[in-house]
């Protein structure tokens, strides 16, 4: 089949148009593929945002919290870095636009996929059989692998550190899925089951990829033979090194940086002015910590802030048929990480700098 390079999407002229936000922009999609491609490009792009939207929420309160320059998906453009951070990015995205691709196979949004019925009157175990509508992962595997990984443009160690990421966002998606069965027999005895697979909850995934972040393993490389480029010096010291990485393994490259502080140039913002959580309900002890990781430990004070929030309240049935509400006023009280005064920074700072990796 022919192939043609494609300017499919800019992702964030889809998001403009789609979800309506400029909250964060990324790079452009760069596809290739066939034409018939185009088909499935609204979808990819929701699942990047919906992997990115996750990626959020899984980092919310740590001192690098993705943030909009979090998306740079290729080492085009001297866009080099493999830190950790980097590796989760680009194992939610794929797993985001593989999750959407599937997804939307199955409801039957496009006219080329359906569910995936291959293995249907089989025996799957004791007392059950494969039937059912199962998911088609596969369809969404290869669909979003054409487009993902046709991002990645370079050929030396980092390339290679994304794609298998990506795949590692890949494989999330299929250990994570569930089987669901639907009871036969008289007066609903279950003597025999139906079952398929289904997707998980993509929180699920998010949740999984997250342990994931914490074992990532950090490549120890030659770096003289890395220096050697795209030769078959530097291609066989890659190729030792990631003979011993298991395929469910994040791996990355470079130390993170110091989150704490600004850097404009890599993107990242620093933890001055950032909200974190001293109270509230049902909070985890991670969330209880947030104000010592991303201000005490920092070098930054903990600033609380009252604001006025208006909500509705003593909401009222009233027949037929119509809810009335009263508009109430209240105090909440907000907390920020806020700069010390100078004399008060020097001494955090120099400890913290001597902790090492932390988020």
């Amino acid at each position: 089949m022919k192939r043609s390079t494609f300017l499919i999407l800019s992702i964030a002229g889809v998001y403009g148009a789609v979800f309506h936000t400029a909250a964060w922009s990324v790079n452009n999609f760069l596809m290739t593929g066939p034409k018939a491609y185009l088909t499935y490009s609204s979808s990819v792009a929701a699942g990047a945002h919906s992997g990115m939207e996750e990626c959020k929420f899984q980092f919310g309160w740590e001192r690098w919290n993705c943030p909009e320059s979090a998306l740079q998906l290729s080492t085009h453009n001297r866009l080099r870095s493999a830190t950790r951070e980097t590796s989760f990015v680009h194992a939610i995205s794929s797993a985001g636009v593989m999750y959407t691709l599937t997804r939307n196979c199955s409801l039957g949004d496009f006219e080329s996929c359906g569910c995936d019925d291959s293995r249907n009157g089989r025996v799957g175990g004791r007392g059950w059989v494969w039937g059912g509508c199962s998911d088609n992962v596969e369809f969404g595997e290869r669909i979003s692998k054409l487009f993902v990984d046709a991002l990645e443009t370079g050929h030396d160690t980092r390339a290679l550190i994304n794609l298998h990421n990506n795949e590692v966002g890949r494989l999330a998606v299929k250990a994570t899925m569930k089987r669901a069965c639907k009871c036969h027999g008289v007066s609903g005895s279950c003597s025999i089951q139906t079952c398929w697979l289904q997707l998980a909850e993509f929180r699920e995934i998010g949740n999984y990829l997250k342990i994931k972040y914490d074992q990532a393993h950090k490549l120890e490389m030659d770096k003289r033979r890395m220096r050697a480029g795209n030769s078959a010096d530097s291609r066989g010291a890659t190729a030792e090194t990631f003979h011993h990485v298991h395929a469910t393994e994040l791996v990355f490259l470079e130390d993170s940086p110091d989150y704490c502080t600004r850097n404009a140039s890599l993107g990242h913002h620093g933890t001055e002015g950032r909200e974190c959580l001293q109270t509230g309900k049902n909070l985890s002890q991670w969330e209880k910590r947030s104000c010592r990781r991303l201000c005490t430990e920092c070098g930054l004070r903990v600033e609380e802030r009252r604001t006025e929030v208006v909500a509705s309240c003593n909401c009222k049935f009233h027949w037929c048929c119509t809810v009335r509400c009263e508009q109430c006023r209240q105090l909440v009280a907000k907390h920020f990480c806020a700069r010390r005064d100078t004399a008060a920074t020097a001494p955090n700072h120099i400890r913290r700098r001597n902790k090492g990796h932390k988020r």
